[in-house]
């Protein structure tokens, strides 16, 4: 399989050219174009599956793409304006909800509740713990910028798109009390360790924010 992402970072469009054969698993309603390609809906994981994907953000289910012929092409893009990602998997990783775009078969999606330490406070309780071996594509809002952490790091909360299980985290204030009520910062996330995290650069919750003050009220 081979892949391109162009028009980064503001709409960024997954190009894949595969091989008679090949498979790649995508969210519901990624599809911008397709050719040999032969589309197949399931719910992945049977039912319950399908319910942990809601869970996380994601559709109940999912569409295998089937390569027919050789240099099938196939094109998907996230439903909002932002960036794509090429994470080439082999171990565990765990991502936001709603982050997951495709990836090839041998990558498996469950649940992660993040209990009293979970830093998407506001947003979901429920991490993607994604799993396997092979090619994993994420979207964000925004443009996505991968950092080697190395020791502490400190995220807003709204900018974290993925993160490797070698980092521990944990939730915060942004500083003082006052200091959080005033700054408009809220939490963050403080990671220590040594491991990757990939952000966004924008927040979909401040963004609806703004949006939500040029409403004109009564």
């Amino acid at each position: 399989m081979k892949y391109e992402i162009v028009s980064k970072p503001s709409y960024s469009l997954l190009n894949l050219t595969l091989e008679r054969g090949e498979e790649v698993l995508a969210e519901a309603g990624a599809m911008v174009y397709m050719r040999g390609v032969e589309l197949k809906t399931e719910t992945r994981g049977g039912f319950f599956g399908g319910i942990k994907r809601l869970l996380a953000g994601e559709s109940f289910f999912v569409n295998r793409f089937v390569a027919v012929e050789n240099n099938a092409m196939l094109g998907l893009a996230p439903s909002y304006q932002g960036d794509i990602v090429h994470i080439p998997l082999n171990g565990r990783l765990y991502a936001q909800s709603g982050a997951f775009l495709a990836s090839t078969p041998g990558i498996e999606m469950d649940l992660k509740w993040g209990g009293a330490k979970t830093f998407f406070v506001g947003e979901s309780l429920i991490l993607m713990k994604l799993e396997g071996s092979g090619d994993l594509f994420l979207s964000s809002f925004g443009g996505i910028q991968e950092i080697q952490v190395e020791g502490k790091f400190v995220v807003d909360t709204g900018h974290i798109v993925a993160f490797e299980e070698t980092l521990d985290f944990k939730v915060r204030k942004a500083g003082s009390l006052k200091a959080t009520i005033l700054s408009g910062e809220g939490l963050v996330a403080e990671f220590n360790g040594v491991g990757k995290v990939w952000i966004q650069t924008r927040s979909i919750a401040d963004y609806i924010g703004w949006l939500s003050s040029l409403i004109p009220s009564k």
